[in-house]
């Protein structure tokens, strides 16, 4: 069976969580629930270091602005966590080369991952911070979930995350005078503090 299904959902679903890909799909082989995880992600010291950042992530994602400074820290991680997850897939298998693997998972990656880092930016323009809880609940959710039914359906489960792409692309644009919003207030701030550190006044008017 080809990998690309696999190699699709989890590129998706490193653009939201790598962290919780990485550590997901090596339990999922090291306990022997499937055999299509490469050893590479079975490593203990993978594992716990894949731990100790999901857990990083959980609290900082939940923190308004804080998620979106790490969001931003992420968007170089995320791509390449997902290209290369998929290029070890792929390995694993043996059905498709590793480059166009690394390909499809990076690119799907990135895509997810501008569309989390859009909808927070969004969302951090609203004042209360239950929103940021509730989203970043349901994205931990969601690829828990969707990684999990890959393992056992994954052309079922590249489905969900395809529609789950672009339901977020489309909200995205949606949301897009939120977002412009939430870059002018951070440039703002931004500003501000560069005054306030070099002892400067803004202009008159």
């Amino acid at each position: 069976m080809s990998v690309i299904p696999l190699v699709f959902t989890s590129g998706w679903a490193s653009g939201i969580n790598a962290y919780a890909v990485v550590l997901l799909l090596g339990l999922f082989g090291a306990t022997g629930v499937s055999d299509e995880v490469p050893a590479a992600l079975q490593r203990t010291d993978v594992l716990i270091v894949a731990g100790v950042l999901f857990l990083c992530e959980a609290v900082a994602d939940k923190i308004p602005y804080v998620d979106s400074v790490w969001d931003t820290a992420h968007t170089v991680i995320r791509p390449v966590a997902g290209a290369v997850v998929a290029a070890l897939l792929a390995g694993e298998s043996g059905s498709l080369p590793e480059l166009a693997a690394g390909a499809i998972g990076g690119s799907t990656a990135l895509m997810s991952h501008l569309v989390k880092a859009g909808t927070r930016m969004a969302v951090n323009t609203s004042p209360e911070p239950f929103s940021n809880v509730g989203m970043s609940i349901a994205e931990d959710l969601g690829v828990a979930g969707v990684i999990t039914f890959a393992i056992f359906n994954p052309v079922a489960a590249a489905v969900i995350a395809a529609v789950l792409l672009v339901l977020g692309i489309v909200t995205v644009l949606f949301l897009a005078s939120r977002i412009r919003r939430f870059l002018r207030r951070r440039a703002r701030r931004r500003e501000e503090k560069r005054m306030a550190g070099t002892g400067g006044h803004w202009p008159p008017g």
